[in-house]
């Protein structure tokens, strides 16, 4: 084992749940505005995952006022405070 996977391994968040594609989750996540911070909720269907470990992503998409939209988040980010499947 090298000593990045020691790094990448501690950095590993224990709280994700399991989903799939085709699931739909709320995704809360810690938005900063200069020194406020609010949670803003990304609610739709997972589409796909990609990569593993702490490269390890999920793109959500949702329709918004007639327009999808489409959101890639890295699954052990700090930023994500949590993760629910609807």
């Amino acid at each position: 084992m090298h000593i990045l996977d020691h790094v990448d391994a501690a950095s590993l968040r224990t709280d994700i749940p399991e989903f799939r594609p085709g699931d739909t989750v709320k995704v809360h996540v810690n938005i900063v505005e200069g020194s406020r911070s609010r949670i803003q909720v990304f609610q739709g269907v997972v589409i796909g995952r990609s990569n593993e470990g702490i490269r390890e992503t999920f793109t959500v998409r949702k329709v918004s006022f007639q327009v999808g939209v489409e959101r890639t988040f890295p699954v052990h980010s700090p930023v994500i405070d949590h993760i629910a499947a609807a």
